[in-house]
């Protein structure tokens, strides 16, 4: 059974550092794709980053790159995001998902983990 497991969500003031963390519980890490995507209230979920655990090709949102990092470290089955000058549009629920590789679809998600930037 696949199971995703975000934490390091937080409430902070804008111009704060946060550094999200998802733990997999994946059989074979080298055939997933993970990736970090948010969603607002009202706002469809969006995209941040995605990150091949085998080739290391990544996807970056252009409007987060210079902000936002994903990274991961295989021994450990983690995937990080770190997120830099955080501003209050940043306010989200974070999600770490997971697709194997060459699926259209995440196809196993994380339960979230709430992200709020104040002003």
């Amino acid at each position: 059974q696949v199971q995703l497991v975000e934490s390091g969500g937080g409430l902070v003031q804008a111009g704060d550092s946060l550094r999200l963390s998802c733990v997999a519980s994946l059989r074979t890490f080298s055939m997933y794709v993970m990736a970090w995507f948010r969603q607002a209230p009202g706002k469809e979920r969006e995209l941040i980053s995605a990150i091949h655990w085998n080739t290391r090709v990544k996807y970056s949102a252009d409007s987060l790159k210079d902000r936002f990092t994903m990274s991961r470290n295989n021994a450990q089955n983690t995937v990080y995001l770190q997120m830099n000058n955080l501003k209050p549009e940043d306010t989200a629920v974070y999600y770490c998902a997971a697709k194997p590789n060459g699926a259209e679809t995440y196809s196993h998600w994380g339960q979230g983990t709430q992200v709020t930037v104040s002003s």
